[in-house]
């Protein structure tokens, strides 16, 4: 196993565990996970289903609680916030991008992105959907898009905002070779921009691109490979 990289740590995960279900229906989802995720890094989660890759995502962007442990952003511990904290977390610090577009049918792609909590103004709007490759499809309908342009479109809504953190899940996992090309494209454009990216797929090619790779299994850490690393 490598050794974690000596670059600062914008979010420190200690002993973190979740469960889902009850009494003699429990599923370990994350048991005992710690790590660093550094300032500007890509890190890629992989790992077969069921290993906690999703759980442990969701867990970083505030979309649920962990049973135990804690999950320090610059010092302090966003595993305690409430439900108004986590909110606000997200809206102001976290940016996603999900397998599914999550894109509203009866909207736009604008109205889509402009709708978004935490979104900015139309012409930063117009303007990220052009840095894309989307420029001129603003007033097109989600299903006038091809599916790596809906994903793009995704992104654009992600970006659309001040973020700190981009986590992403299986962001072409519903893509064609080319979509998904264009797509992974956009996230390493953001990562030589200095974000700090967490990605999740079960593509190993991805892995190729990423600072750091760290391997579930079974809710737990099972390796952390860092690039250039012997």
């Amino acid at each position: 196993m490598a050794l974690e990289s000596n670059r600062e740590a914008m979010i420190r995960v200690k002993g973190l565990s979740k469960t889902y279900g009850k009494e003699g229906g429990k599923t370990i989802a994350l048991n005992d996970v710690s790590l660093d995720i550094h300032e500007g890094e890509f890190l890629v989660i992989l790992g077969p289903s069921g290993s906690g890759k999703s759980t442990l995502l969701h867990l970083l962007g505030g979309m649920d609680r962990p049973d135990g442990g804690q999950i320090m952003l610059r010092g302090e511990d966003i595993a305690n916030y409430n439900e108004a904290k986590r909110n606000r977390y997200r809206r102001d610090h976290v940016a996603f991008v999900f397998q599914s577009y999550n894109l509203l049918n009866e909207l736009t792609l604008l109205q889509n992105i402009l709708l978004a909590p935490g979104s900015g103004n139309r012409q930063k709007a117009l303007q990220t959907l052009a840095s894309l490759g989307l420029e001129g499809k603003e007033n097109s309908f989600p299903k006038q898009l091809s599916g790596g342009e809906q994903q793009r479109g995704a992104i654009a809504r992600a970006l659309n905002k001040d973020f700190d953190l981009l986590l992403c899940d299986e962001p072409t996992g519903a893509l064609d070779e080319a979509s998904g090309k264009a797509v992974l494209d956009c996230i390493l454009d953001l990562h030589k921009q200095g974000k700090t990216i967490v990605l999740v797929t079960h593509n190993t090619d991805i892995a190729s691109f990423a600072d750091r790779v760290i391997t579930l299994r079974d809710g737990k850490i099972a390796n952390i490979a860092t690039k250039g690393a012997d």
